[in-house]
């Protein structure tokens, strides 16, 4: 029976952790604050936003929630992150995606100063990564390498398949899992014949937004797959990009939605709110 990777479990206990460096650094009188934007009431990104402000309280980390109406202009959110840029008392800024369509998201996402890009979205922050430099990690394929390494997975040596190019899970993971001396195929839309490529995994990420897309037939016998994607199906119920109860019996590990890589996204933005006052 394939070990089912507790994302929450994990979550909770890096969560922890944290809670314990925040009280070290306050004993000496290091204070920590976050700066959440969010511009417009989408209902996904409210939900986001209020687990960021929770998990914020719980690690004893202070949170700055700027909740702006719809109709702001682009000019008046990067005054905003301006200001933030300069406030000594500020240590991270997370503008929450997606804004509204009259802002240019890379105008906003390059306009946060790199040391202050807890989300690590900005390029500098991308080239910081895959030139293994200090920065902070993208927060999604970071939260991937704890599930793996918490979980008892050896990553080095090992054949890792990625299948999804996006900027915020595929093209981070590939240098996430370079690091840790993976081997790295990274599989797209124009990849020919998808299924060789995959069964060749030891390791399979599959980020591509497709509801139940991986069945059996594109995973190798014994491999470790970890599920990105997250969608709701008609009958209410969650599921990810992978057919979990048809490619369950074949896999040595694997994530369930919910509850596996979901919650570390949010863990990881922590660590990196953390590690920003260290700076």
């Amino acid at each position: 029976m394939a070990l089912l990777i507790d994302g929450k479990k994990i979550s909770a206990e890096i969560k922890d952790e944290l809670k314990v460096q925040v009280a070290e650094l306050a004993a000496k009188g290091v204070t920590i604050t976050l700066a959440v934007i969010q511009v417009g009431d989408d209902k996904a990104s409210s939900v986001y936003v209020g687990n960021k402000k929770k998990a914020c309280e719980y690690i004893g980390v202070k949170s700055l929630a700027y909740e702006l109406p719809e109709a702001t202009t682009e000019e008046e959110l990067l005054k905003l992150v301006k200001e933030l840029n300069e406030r000594k008392d500020v240590n991270g800024i997370l503008v929450q995606l997606p804004l509204p369509k009259h802002i240019n998201e890379d105008a906003v996402l390059l306009a946060i100063n790199p040391d202050k890009d807890v989300d690590g979205f900005h390029p500098v922050s991308v080239g910081r990564l895959w030139i293994g430099q200090k920065g902070y990690e993208s927060c999604t394929p970071a939260g991937i390498i704890q599930l793996l390494k918490r979980s008892g997975i050896e990553i080095a040596g090992k054949e890792c398949v990625i299948v999804g190019r996006s900027n915020i899970v595929g093209k981070p993971m590939a240098a996430l899992l370079l690091r840790e001396n993976g081997t790295v195929t990274v599989c797209h839309s124009r990849t020919k014949d998808l299924a060789s490529v995959t069964k060749r995994a030891d390791i399979l990420v599959v980020a591509i937004g497709k509801p139940k897309f991986i069945t059996a037939e594109y995973v190798k016998e014994g491999a470790v797959v970890i599920d990105v994607g997250i969608h709701r199906m008609e009958d209410n119920k969650l599921c990810g990009d992978v057919d979990f109860a048809d490619v369950e019996p074949h896999v040595s590990a694997i994530t369930p939605v919910p509850g596996g890589v979901g919650p570390m996204t949010i863990a990881m933005l922590m660590c990196n709110v953390v590690r920003s006052a260290e700076q």
